[in-house]
């Protein structure tokens, strides 16, 4: 654990740093990173040992509160943001909520301004899913030698423009074992193989609460199945309620409040 100043100058302690993150390359070790959008989630993940988690800028509070010592990602490029001094203003509000980092998919001129107001800021390479239609779908990126020149491009030009790190979608696993050692970028893998500084999951699929589980993720968990006894047992209970509701045995003499006979005549007396 590391005693950190956040953003708002107020003590706290981190699993992890952006200078611990920079400082995987090369180690042989590795983080790992899973999604988080409510308290609950980020709690789970902190009890478990994860060491860093990314959510939306709008969860970021929520995210916090459920952890105070995770590091946290946030995605700034889902809110309505359109021009670059929006974007700062959502990465700045992400910071001040608790945040320690950024992550956008967004054109190079907006890494560069983070990175120059002193944002810590992650890029996206890969399969970035808000460009699928224009990639034909949902498909790995780099799956031939033009195909992987250009994205080793990408990453020198994110590294240029200050990225600390990346996040790298769907490329072929080989093809970031040969990326990894070559930026100094932190490599942050979903579905892209081991190769890299951090590997990522959604935790949604890790916990097996996703209708369609991709094929990079693995399912360790059946929360579905749980949320959907909660579903039904809450459905059970009400139609119970309702029934002795109707049958006339709710409530009974055990779950209403009592007077005494001769109070109660006393009472009746009055109202004549």
């Amino acid at each position: 654990m590391t005693r950190i100043l956040d953003f708002n100058g107020r003590d706290a302690d981190r699993t992890v740093t952006v200078a611990s993150i920079r400082a995987l390359k090369g180690s042989g070790h590795q983080y790992v990173q899973v999604t988080a959008g409510t308290s609950e989630e980020a709690a789970a993940a902190e009890a478990a040992g994860i060491d860093m988690v990314v959510c939306l800028a709008a969860s970021v509070p929520d995210v916090r509160a459920g952890s105070s010592r995770l590091f946290v990602t946030a995605a700034i490029d889902f809110g309505g943001e359109v021009t670059l001094d929006d974007l700062l203003a959502t990465a700045f509000r992400s910071l001040s909520a608790g945040a320690d980092a950024v992550i956008t998919a967004r054109r190079l001129d907006a890494v560069r301004l983070l990175a120059a107001e002193g944002v810590p800021v992650m890029g996206h390479l890969g399969f970035v899913p808000k460009r699928s239609n224009q990639l034909g779908g949902v498909r790995t990126v780099g799956r031939d030698a033009t195909e992987a020149a250009a994205l080793w491009r990408q990453f020198q030009e994110l590294e240029d423009a200050g990225a600390f790190a990346v996040e790298c979608e769907l490329i072929p696993a080989a093809v970031l074992a040969e990326i990894t050692p070559r930026t100094d970028m932190a490599t942050i893998s979903l579905g892209s193989g081991r190769a890299a500084d951090v590997v990522f999951l959604f935790q949604s699929d890790v916990v097996g609460e996703s209708p369609r589980v991709p094929r990079h993720a693995r399912v360790y968990g059946d929360v579905a199945s749980l949320q959907q006894r909660i579903v039904d047992e809450r459905v059970r209970a009400l139609s119970a309620f309702r029934a002795d509701v109707l049958a006339g045995t709710f409530p009974d003499d055990t779950e209403v409040g009592r007077i005494d006979a001769a109070e109660l005549a006393r009472f009746v007396e009055t109202l004549g």
